[in-house]
């Protein structure tokens, strides 16, 4: 069955054009990338390979370890380490494929760089409000993840016969983490052939559950275990948890990056929890996660704090200290109180 045409002939055409006349295609994501970022952009990077285009990936910083296992990645140029190579390939770059984030300032300090390079840009992303002018603009808030984007676009140009192993594997992998393995924004019949077509192309779904999602570290486990324990507080009133850890719990575990994914999911797994924030302490902000179920628009929530993302997992960048940014959080939840569904039972706390 194939799938239902949703990108414009007219976009696709563009994107043809764009490709065709490029040679040397660079890729980016966003600034601590998940799988969506990950996947997507060497899903693309494999594929445009595999058509015979130079390709380089630029990250803003380091990916977790928990995606190193996707093919290539360990190639990826790492703008935090090698500044001066990556200011290279911006300058010969004929293009850029901007993968997964929506305004340059979520590339943190490649941001201005890469805003500055003569390449032409083309975004492909599903965040909502798009700030990024280029050559194309492929924004699909309403679709599960980039790398369905991706993978759709892909099958748009022709090229899903050519589509190369890796780069199912790679969004394969994004698209499950994207949707918490088919949990959220997944409510579309169509994401499930996406899926059936990855496995098709070689993807091996078991492999991604493991590495992705399921293997962690021994202090990773015991530093979750110790913010569900320790740092989780649940709001009967307002359906509402929050879990924080400051940078003296973070150092006390000895915290490395990716350690405390998926953490924010975890009170949402509390009958009568509506949407979760998680807090933690970096050196010169707080971070904040929110997810929700019941189409809680917690997007909102981190507007008002000055971030945002979808509607049910967004997220934010709090300038104070963890007493502050947890007050705020106060106030947000009481603003949004009248929002929560009134037929979902308090949590029990017993």
């Amino acid at each position: 069955m194939a799938l239902s045409k949703v990108i414009p002939n007219d976009t696709v055409k563009r994107l043809r054009q764009l490709l065709d006349g490029s040679h040397n295609i660079l890729i980016t994501c966003h600034v601590r990338p998940d799988g969506d970022a990950i996947g997507s952009s060497f899903g693309w990077c494999h594929t445009l390979k595999a058509m015979g285009k130079d390709v380089n990936v630029i990250l803003p910083d380091r990916m977790p370890k928990s995606l190193e296992f996707l093919p290539s990645t360990k190639d990826a140029v790492i703008y935090t380490q090698h500044k001066e190579y990556a200011d290279r390939l911006m300058s010969e770059a004929d293009l850029v494929l901007c993968c997964d984030f929506n305004a340059w300032s979520r590339l943190g300090n490649l941001g201005t760089a890469m805003s500055e390079s003569p390449a032409a840009k083309v975004l492909i992303d599903h965040h909502q409000k798009p700030q990024i002018d280029g050559a194309l603009q492929i924004s699909y808030p309403e679709m599960s993840s980039t790398c369905e984007l991706t993978f759709r676009l892909i099958c748009d140009l022709g090229w899903y016969l050519d589509m190369p192993r890796d780069a199912a594997q790679c969004l394969l992998t994004g698209l499950i983490t994207d949707t918490q393995n088919f949990t959220v924004n997944c409510s579309d019949p169509e994401v499930y052939q996406v899926m059936i077509k990855l496995l098709e192309k070689g993807a091996d779904k078991s492999q991604i559950m493991w590495e992705a999602v399921k293997l962690t570290t021994y202090q990773a486990m015991k530093l979750n275990a110790f913010a569900i324990s320790e740092r989780m507080e649940i709001f009967p009133k307002y359906r509402g948890a929050v879990v924080y850890l400051t940078k003296e719990d973070l150092d006390r575990f000895d915290y490395q990056k990716g350690d405390t994914e998926g953490l924010v999911n975890e009170p949402l797994r509390i009958r009568g929890v509506v949407y979760s924030i998680f807090l933690r302490e970096d050196d010169d902000c707080i971070k904040v996660s929110m997810r929700s179920r019941y189409d809680f628009p917690v997007s909102d929530l981190c507007e008002d704090l000055g971030g945002g993302g979808h509607r049910m997992a967004a997220g934010a960048e709090f300038v104070g200290t963890m007493d502050e940014c947890r007050k705020a959080i106060m106030d947000e939840m009481e603003k949004y109180a009248h929002l929560v569904p009134k037929n979902i039972d308090k949590p029990e706390l017993k």
